[in-house]
């Protein structure tokens, strides 16, 4: 990392020297193998000025960088740390401790992944389909169709050979013997009617829903005991102890790895010793939260420093006068302001959504 620091300042210092030759380049006469590259120049005072003073703010970003990796140790030296990470099996759990190698936790058992593929064999099925709805004379769905069977039969056929529990394991059957059905009738048919698309979606619901809590329960169950088992093996560090999980904007709320951190970090902790941390993909690597949560920690004592409060920086640091802005603005454009409740630095209420309301709250309240 260093070295490619050092040599990315290298050639930026290299291509101001051979720009400010071009500006001399008649005068001097260079050679020519400085031909294509050479030429003149020009830059105002003011532009200059101007980049002058944009440089400080890149350059910001990069001793950042070369702060955080101090920084990060010197977190990692007295606190322990437990990062929940979004993973297509269920979670994955790190915890680093004072001078040890990092301990992962145990997967979650393999049948969550089963009733998982299961459940999402009929999402997926949606995909193919869902473009050629009452739509005969296109047959372009038909090969995926006809290779996502095969797929789904030769899935359907091991079943039983699985680990999962029997009394599950039926639901799944039933499951893959109607996807397998319906796939069939569309393939004989050579169309896809929205109103077999529909017949098909009401069969497999109840069915889906079934799979869906399995899984639910038997994730909830393993992290439960595995984040248990870290509190009482810390002891008292746990106090001291940090955690953060990931998550995408779909999976904000009662999202999972958090809520079951929550349980045993408890309601003063949130947004302090536990963070929930938005990403723009599923998956992130451990490396990639600890920088922000060392990050977020490190802010932190950067707005005690200079404006006197500890959690000013976990929130939009100019959002407090943008929100004034917005409201002049809209006095002036005759509009009534719409914002959320303005709260306080370092509140400890959820990180998602927590205004009740009317409506379904859950899969189970969907009719």
């Amino acid at each position: 990392m260093q070295r490619d620091s050092l040599l990315s300042r290298y050639i930026y210092a290299t291509s101001i020297v051979l720009l400010g030759l071009g500006s001399a380049a008649s005068a001097q006469g260079l050679p020519s193998y400085m031909g294509p590259i050479e030429g003149r120049t020009v830059s105002s005072p003011a532009d200059t000025a101007t980049k002058n003073v944009l440089v400080l703010n890149s350059m910001m970003f990069e001793l950042y960088d070369d702060a955080a990796r101090v920084l990060q140790a010197n977190m990692l030296s007295k606190h322990p740390v437990i990062l929940g990470l979004f993973s297509g099996a269920g979670g994955r759990f790190i915890l680093y401790r004072p001078g040890m190698a990092p301990l992962e936790a145990p997967s979650v058992p393999i049948v969550y992944q089963l009733l998982k593929s299961v459940g999402h064999s009929t999402m997926a099925l949606t995909e193919i389909v869902m473009p050629y709805l009452d739509n005969a004379a296109d047959q372009s769905w038909r090969s995926s169709m006809a290779a996502y069977r095969a797929r789904m039969k030769s899935a359907l056929d091991g079943l039983d050979a699985t680990p999962i529990p029997a009394d599950w394991r039926d639901n799944s059957r039933i499951i893959l013997e109607n996807n397998v059905a319906f796939m069939d009738d569309c393939l004989a048919k050579g169309s896809i009617s929205f109103a077999a698309l529909q017949e098909f979606s009401k069969k497999q619901s109840p069915l889906l829903k079934r799979n869906i809590a399995w899984a639910a329960q038997t994730q909830v169950g393993h992290w439960m005991k595995v984040i248990g088992e870290w509190k009482t093996m810390l002891g008292s560090d746990w106090e001291k102890t940090y955690a953060a999980s990931n998550t995408i904007y779909v999976a904000r709320q009662n999202n999972i790895l958090f809520s079951v951190l929550a349980q045993y970090f408890g309601p003063e902790a949130i947004n302090d010793r536990l963070m929930l941390i938005e990403t723009i993909s599923f998956t992130t690597t451990p490396d990639d939260m600890l920088t922000s949560l060392t990050r977020i920690i490190a802010d932190r004592s950067v707005g005690a420093l200079f404006f006197g409060n500890y959690h000013l920086m976990d929130y939009e640091l100019m959002g407090g006068d943008a929100r004034a802005a917005i409201i002049a603005e809209d006095e002036k454009r005759g509009m009534k302001a719409f914002l959320p409740p303005a709260v306080p630095f370092g509140s400890k209420q959820w990180p998602t959504l927590i205004t009740p309301g009317s409506g379904p709250t859950s899969l189970a309240d969907v009719q």
